[in-house]
């Protein structure tokens, strides 16, 4: 539920469209945050031990203002698609694969670098994160919910399945949509918030889903081979949100 409120918001009721994305990139990737780095570094080992072949084309669903997810994925594919469903951040994401400049205060470099520690990223990716993003990214208008199955090699989703809705069956809902969507054996990885109850960007409320571990366990299960749910210490001693922690689920889609 909302925070404050008594009803749940379904994904359908929720605003996207006024949703700033400069706010929300200015707020949460002005730099890279402690629980940030753990992220990369865990999907960035992953995605090297079990790097897709060649051609292979990514995808990367909800991914808001933060380019990183997509970063991950980068050196491994042909191309990545970026399924955005707020009209506000396709507009923001479209710039970047336009190569336009990036806002006052943006810089991914640092992401690129705690990727580049591992040496496949180092060797395939060159040092100019948001050229890749701009050779390699497409932007396309839509819903986890409305995706197709079996089209893509590799995949993230971070911190969508638990931000869209405060129905716990539209959870379940978006985590299948998205292993769904990945072809047998692809690796993928999907972060989660916490025990979060909803979250304001620029003062408009957006919901969320309070899972726990064991919820993404089981939202993963019968999906997912050598999957493992890794808790992700929030922020250093700097929570992003007040009780809020993250999770990151990594895995193979099972065959």
């Amino acid at each position: 539920m909302l925070r404050g409120r008594g009803k749940t918001l379904y994904n359908a009721d929720a605003e996207w469209d006024r949703f700033r994305p400069n706010w929300y990139q200015r707020r949460h990737y002005r730099s890279v945050r402690d629980d940030d780095r753990r992220i990369l570094t865990h999907t960035r080992d992953h995605f090297a031990a079990h790097a897709p072949g060649e051609g292979a084309v990514g995808l990367d669903v909800g991914p808001g203002p933060n380019l990183y997810p997509a970063l991950a994925m980068l050196p491994f594919c042909s191309r990545v698609d970026l399924i955005e469903y707020s009209s506000t951040n396709v507009q923001w994401l479209q710039r970047r694969a336009a190569g336009l400049e990036a806002d006052d205060g943006e810089d991914w470099a640092p992401f690129w670098a705690v990727l580049a520690e591992n040496a496949a990223y180092a060797e395939r990716g060159g040092d100019q994160p948001l050229r890749q993003v701009a050779d390699k990214v497409v932007v396309t208008p839509g819903s986890v919910f409305d995706l197709p199955e079996a089209q893509w090699d590799v995949g993230t989703m971070f911190f969508v399945a638990c931000s869209i809705s405060s129905e716990v069956d539209e959870f379940y809902e978006a985590v299948r949509c998205f292993l769904h969507a990945l072809r047998p054996g692809a690796p993928f990885a999907a972060a989660f918030m916490i025990g979060s109850d909803g979250y304001q960007v620029d003062g408009v409320e957006f919901p969320a889903v309070r899972v726990g571990q064991t919820m993404i366990e089981e939202a993963i299960r019968d999906m997912a081979g050598d999957a493992k749910v890794i808790p992700i210490p929030s922020g250093g001693g700097d929570p992003l949100r007040d009780g809020v922690e993250m999770a990151l689920a990594l895995g193979l889609r099972a065959g």
